[in-house]
């Protein structure tokens, strides 16, 4: 694997670890205004990032095509907003493994979906590290009790995290990591904010107890400006198929830092799945190999990124 493909690998493994340890943060904020919080969460992600992107970014975003707009929209509708809301919902009828193991099959969904989109074959390695991955997740969280409505929403939180992956691909380019995320946290708050208007009423926005403000500053700051970051710039170095296999991460980080919380404690199965799940990242990813090889027939890195095919809204 060279240089930039190991640092691709980095910045996609911070992304998804720092992910994994705001779990704690969401239990704070049960009883927060969801789409409010959302609202607020991105709302100030983009402000902090305004000042790093004023210069230079009108230029970019007037070249964009209005299905580019569209994606953008649909990158935080689906992978944002939606996924979030999800998560939530499913968590009312469903134990909280339900929609992780079901959300820790995405690399094997992004696995299949992207080639097929390029008009390629999946690449083997690929597949079967994200099949490692997505058994190391479940064996870490296992299967919770649910009934059909939590499953429902544990599919349509799936379908969120793949979203997040795909719809992402063809923006890398022409915005950079750095301008994409402040504008995709700037979509995300007004459509939270109006989705919290249409559901919630008045009651959508509140001001924050002591616990929440950090809860929301640690999700703005940490998880959303630097995780996303990290997330956009290691999908431009290692590509989509390759940086999802990371996500596998996030049930570990999770586990690893409940009990630091006071929340459970560390389990021989979060262990072993933990080791399943960094098999697989590293099958995958080529990280065992002198070389990964680069884009070609099959492949699935940077150079792919705005292909026609990968454009594909939907």
């Amino acid at each position: 694997m060279t240089f930039p493909h190991h640092r691709g690998a980095l910045l996609a493994a911070v992304a998804c670890v720092l992910v994994g340890a705001s779990f704690t943060a969401n239990g704070v904020l049960v009883d927060y205004p969801h789409a409010g919080g959302q609202a607020v969460r991105y709302g100030l992600a983009c402000l902090l990032l305004l000042p790093a992107v004023a210069r230079g970014a009108a230029a970019p975003l007037r070249a964009l095509a209005p299905r580019q707009w569209l994606r953008l929209a649909l990158l935080a509708a689906v992978g944002m907003v939606g996924f979030n809301l999800a998560v939530l919902a499913a968590e009312r009828t469903a134990e909280p493994a339900v929609p992780g193991v079901l959300v820790g099959c995405a690399p094997v969904v992004v696995a299949v979906l992207v080639p097929a989109l390029d008009g390629r074959r999946p690449r083997r390695a690929v597949l079967a590290g994200a099949l490692a991955v997505a058994a190391g997740a479940f064996v870490i969280q296992g299967w919770g009790a649910t009934d059909a409505t939590g499953l429902a929403w544990s599919v349509a939180a799936l379908g969120g995290e793949v979203g997040f992956a795909v719809l992402a691909v063809p923006l890398v380019r022409p915005l950079g990591p750095l301008l994409l995320t402040a504008v995709v946290c700037g979509v995300a708050a007004a459509e939270a904010a109006l989705l919290g208007l249409a559901l919630d009423g008045a009651g959508w926005l509140r001001a924050p107890a002591p616990d929440e403000a950090a809860a929301l500053a640690w999700q703005a700051v940490v998880v959303t400006v630097v995780g996303f970051l990290c997330w956009y710039a290691g999908i431009q170095r290692i590509g989509t198929e390759r940086a999802t296999l990371f996500s596998g991460l996030i049930p570990v980080s999770a586990a690893l830092t409940a009990p630091l919380a006071g929340q459970g404690a560390l389990r021989a199965a979060a262990l072993a799945g933990s080791l399943l799940v960094a098999a697989g990242v590293a099958l995958g990813t080529g990280l065992l190999t002198a070389r990964a090889r680069r884009d070609g027939p099959g492949g699935d890195g940077p150079a792919r990124l705005d292909t026609p095919r990968a454009a594909r809204v939907g």
